[in-house]
């Protein structure tokens, strides 16, 4: 009896539930609640999520979506990069030098990651090596970048390579200048 009461009571509200989710193309607007997953629907891809994660400023929720695109396409220089840069962002250097690094024994590394590597190096207080870091980074970019070439300078002003005025000493950052670069810039004491 208990049963056949407790099956009567259930089955209305599984009945319920089920038509709560939505996984069709109609979308309720009016409503609070989030529409349901279309089990048909396609997957976007990733990568472009970190990315634009990245670009977001989400950075964590960047490295967790680099880190499913690693289940599809496994761990590319591409994927090494994205995560790298989002722990320089978030100031883990120790674990950016380390992905910028796989990242960068790539033959085709392209000059952003070697830019973000150099700055991590400087970040560091490995100024001679990211100096010569920025230098490849420059020299694959071809000077085109005014980030790259600006990083360059003040990599090596600190290393006193170039005519520098000890009475102007100053601090240097490093800050996000664009997507996926990031530049070195004194800060301001006051």
């Amino acid at each position: 009896m208990a049963r056949q009461l407790l099956s009567a009571l259930l089955v209305p509200a599984l009945l319920g539930l089920t038509a709560c989710g939505n996984t069709g193309s109609e979308v309720d607007l009016s409503s609070p609640y989030a529409p349901g997953l279309d089990p048909r629907g396609e997957a976007v891809d990733p990568m472009l999520v970190g990315d634009r994660l990245l670009a977001a400023g989400e950075y964590e929720l960047a490295i967790d979506a680099y880190t499913r695109a690693a289940l599809d396409l496994g761990l590319t220089p591409q994927i090494y990069a994205g995560i790298g840069t989002a722990n320089l962002q978030l100031g883990r250097l120790g674990q950016a030098e380390e992905q910028l690094r796989l990242a960068a024994r790539a033959p085709d590394t392209p000059p952003e990651v070697w830019n973000n590597l150099g700055l991590v190096l400087v970040g560091k207080g490995e100024v001679a090596e990211g100096a010569a870091v920025l230098r490849r980074a420059y020299a694959l970019d071809n000077g085109a970048s005014d980030a790259i070439r600006a990083n360059l300078r003040l990599a090596l002003a600190m290393l006193g390579e170039r005519p520098y005025d000890a009475d102007q000493e100053q601090e240097f950052q490093v800050v996000r200048s664009g997507q996926s670069v990031y530049k070195i810039r004194t800060t301001d004491p006051g």
